[in-house]
This record gives C-alpha cells, structure tokens and sequence, in this order.
C-alpha cells in the first residue's frame, strides 16, 4: 500500500499543547492548513484527561510550561498511548532534558522554538506518515497471523483427513488380505480372471485340480483350459474335469469395487 493510499485511509489526528494561548493559537492556524482533526489542551493535565477519551497519532507539545514540562507529560503519554508519535518544542536551554527523553524512546522528535514553518508543517506530516507505517504493518501483521492460523487450521484438517485415509486404506489391506486368506484356504476351487483372461487369483483347491491343465497365477486361459475359458461366457454352465463333473459359476466383479473381470467358481457335482 503507497503512503498516498495510506494517508488517504487514516483519519490524522492532531494533539497540541501549551501554555500560551497565543501560541497555540498559532501553531493551529498553520497546521490546520493540512486538514488535520486538532485537539488542544493548555498543559500536560489538561491534555492527559483530553487523551482518555479522545486518541491521537500525534503529539507536539511545548517544553516549558507550568505544573508539567512537555517531556513529563510524554513520559507519561507514552507509558498509557505507546502508539502515539510524540514531538516536543523546546529551546536550546533545555536541550539536555530534552535529548534524554528522546535517546529513552519518550520523544520521537525535537523541534527547536521558534520554529520554520514549512520545517514544522514537514515534520509533522513525516510523524504522521510513520504513525501510519506503524498502523499499516501492524494491520498487516495482525492479517497474517489470522492467516497463518487459518492456515494451521486447514494443516490440522488435512493432517486429520489423511491419518483417517491411511486408517482406512490399512483397514482395506488388513480386509483383503483375510479375505485372501479365507479363499486361499476354502476346499472349493475358486479362480479371479480379469479383462484380458489372465488368471489374478487362484486358490489352492484350484491348483490341485487344473495343476495338471498348466493353469497358473499369471497365465492366460487358453487351450489347456478350454472348457473353462468358453464358461467364462455364462453364469452358470457344466463341465468335465478330469472325469469329474462341476458345476461352474461365473460372477463378474466390480459391482461393489473398483476391481474389473470375473470371480470363477468350481462347485463338484455329485455323479451318484
């Protein structure tokens, strides 16, 4: 954001204080000429009690003035409003106290009376513009923590739904592989042939029966398997086995999963 876009968001709030009515008066008829709001007050009291209720960006006090010099009271306006740009008018004869309170971080910037009135009128316009820098990187900084927060949030939700995934894919393995189990180990004959008639799975009850036909995991039905392969085409159909009859039920997959071809089951038929 540009200082002009910046200047033209901020409302420059202006708080002058001295004794002298005179000056005063002087210092507001040449600042008002830069459309700030002006608050005054005639000593450090007066202007403690106008900054409870009133908030400023920026301060130019007189030095010398009676009950409360212009540096006490900025000691005291920055421990209650540390956002406050504080300048303070002052002549060469209290320059010491006057440097203390600025090396202390009590004074921004000192101006020597009498003043130059384009060097006043710059100097308060540069006190604003960094009140405004101040205001602006602190509304920045307060975006990107509630940005970062959102942002730890949406980590938090995605760490959740992907320990919730892994779960879910382990929970799948763990159920594939007993189910595996369970049909490696049924008595009947079970084969999984996919698309492309490559056999995927097959038990061992199926082994043993087609071990002599060369019907292996990996291979595709063929000649050595032809009955088999023309019962691919029906859902249930008969077929000799090495002098036996069974009974062949052909069911295709991928009705509830993702998985593609046919599950091939070999009931024995009783020949009695």
């Amino acid at each position: 954001m540009s200082e002009e876009t910046i200047s033209e968001t901020f409302r420059r709030r202006l708080l002058l204080v001295d004794d002298e009515v005179n000056i005063l008066s002087a210092l507001k008829r040449l600042l008002r000429q830069d459309k700030y709001e002006i608050t005054t007050a005639n000593n450090g009291q007066e202007a403690l009690n106008m900054l409870e209720n009133n908030p400023v960006d920026v301060i130019v006090t007189d030095q010398r003035m009676p009950g409360m010099t212009g540096v006490e009271f900025l000691r005291l306006a920055k421990e209650s409003y540390p956002d406050t740009v504080r300048i303070v008018l002052s002549g060469y004869t209290e320059l010491q106290s006057v440097t203390d309170a600025v090396n202390e971080g009590a004074v921004y910037k000192f101006l020597t009376k009498p003043w130059d009135d384009i060097q006043l009128r710059g100097h308060v316009a540069e006190a604003f513009r960094r009140k405004e820098m101040a205001d602006e990187n602190l509304r920045l900084q307060s975006q990107l923590q509630i940005a970062n927060l959102a942002l730890a949030r949406t980590n938090q939700e995605l760490d959740k739904l992907l320990r919730e995934q892994e779960e879910r894919i382990e929970h799948d393995e763990v159920s594939l592989q007993i189910t595996h189990e369970i049909l490696e180990h049924v008595s009947t004959p079970i084969l999984g042939i996919d698309d492309e008639r490559t056999i995927v799975f097959i038990n061992a009850a199926a082994q043993e029966l087609l071990g002599r036909s060369n019907a292996f995991l990996g291979m595709k039905m063929g000649s050595d398997t032809p009955q088999l392969e023309q019962a691919l085409n029906h859902s249930c159909t008969e077929i000799s086995l090495h002098n036996e009859r069974y009974k062949v039920l052909t069911h295709p997959m991928g009705k509830n999963s993702r998985s593609r071809g046919k599950l091939m089951t070999l009931v024995k038929l009783d020949q009695s």
